[in-house]
């Protein structure tokens, strides 16, 4: 099988790929030219230049594949339209391929995020036909993304998967985490009971093929987590086990962290750069929950997790320290 993948010079792309080949699939990775493409090129797949945005180089990419998974997406953006641009219109332009593909095209797996639903209020796992409530401008495209992919179930074969926070090798966006406990010192928000799902990123990728392979009802969205529920302040005690060292936890009220998320804005548009930690994204660090259940996909799909944070901490600090991304 022909596979087209997005984003897989990133994270769970590039996790998404490697498992695919490893398969003995074709895969054809969609890639901007300014991309870190070292891991890719060791891999030896198919390289089409372009972003999704892009709706001929979309069409070039997608020309003759058999499936896609489209697990590109714009996490951190300058401007709120950014993220309009690129995970809502870029969704619409794949979309479109694989429409003039339908005859072909196995299916469409669309990598979405627990973000376009929402937080609990109470710590149990939204269902998954909750009323949606995103509280960011990320989580609002992503949302209208799903509902894209979701008017054409009738014409294709679809998927969506929704994980909560991905974490692993390759990983740099939990990678800060990593490195303060390295540190000695973790920065634990608010009261530290906010409730977390998270999931490795080989996992993540696993279903992301398991979706594509497994034949299902189209329109079908799943979530994907580890099994188990934590807070920040247990995550930083499995990672100090990890490390074999102790970190000093200093809670962080939130009015600091909206200070502090207000002079990294104004640094982003100073040095016009997409910056992580904004007012907005502290509606997501100020939310009660992020907490979803796997199984629906574990009955439906036979998929099931490998890890729990608590191994993949270890495999996680073991590989940063490995590669000489945490000294």
């Amino acid at each position: 099988m022909k596979v087209l993948v997005t984003g897989a010079s990133g994270f769970l792309g590039s996790h998404v790929a490697e498992q695919l080949k490893r398969d003995g699939h074709d895969v054809r990775c969609l890639v901007r030219k300014s991309s870190d493409r070292s891991f890719l090129d060791k891999l030896g797949v198919e390289l089409a230049f372009g972003a999704v945005e892009d709706k001929d180089a979309v069409a070039a990419a997608g020309k003759d594949v058999d499936a896609i998974v489209h697990s590109a997406g714009l996490v951190k953006a300058k401007r709120p339209e950014d993220f309009v641009a690129t995970n809502v219109e870029g969704t619409r332009n794949l979309l479109e391929v694989a429409l003039d593909r339908r005859r072909h095209v196995r299916r469409f797996v669309f990598v979405s995020s627990l973000a376009a639903h929402g937080p609990t209020s109470d710590g149990a796992p939204i269902a998954l036909d909750a009323e949606p409530s995103p509280v960011t401008h990320y989580g609002r495209s992503k949302l209208a993304a799903e509902r894209l992919v979701a008017e054409q179930k009738d014409d294709l074969a679809l998927t969506v998967i929704r994980p909560p926070a991905i974490y692993g090798p390759r990983d740099r966006e939990m990678l800060t985490f990593f490195e303060a406990v390295s540190k000695r010192f973790v920065p634990v928000l608010g009261d530290g009971t906010q409730k977390l799902s998270v999931i490795y990123g080989e996992d993540a990728a696993a279903a992301c093929v398991k979706a594509l392979l497994v034949d299902h009802e189209s329109g079908r969205a799943y979530y994907v987590e580890d099994g188990e529920v934590y807070t920040q302040p247990q995550m930083a005690e499995m990672l100090e086990e990890a490390y074999g060292k102790r970190a000093l936890k200093l809670r962080v009220p939130f009015g600091v962290v909206r200070v502090a998320s207000h002079l990294s804005q104004l640094y982003g548009k100073a040095r016009d750069r997409a910056v992580m930690l904004t007012p907005d994204k502290v509606n997501e660090l100020e939310a009660p929950h992020w907490v979803c259940s796997a199984e629906p996909i574990r009955k439906e799909l036979g998929w099931s997790h490998t890890v729990t944070w608590r191994e993949g901490a270890q495999r996680t600090a073991d590989w940063y320290r490995r590669e000489g991304w945490i000294a």
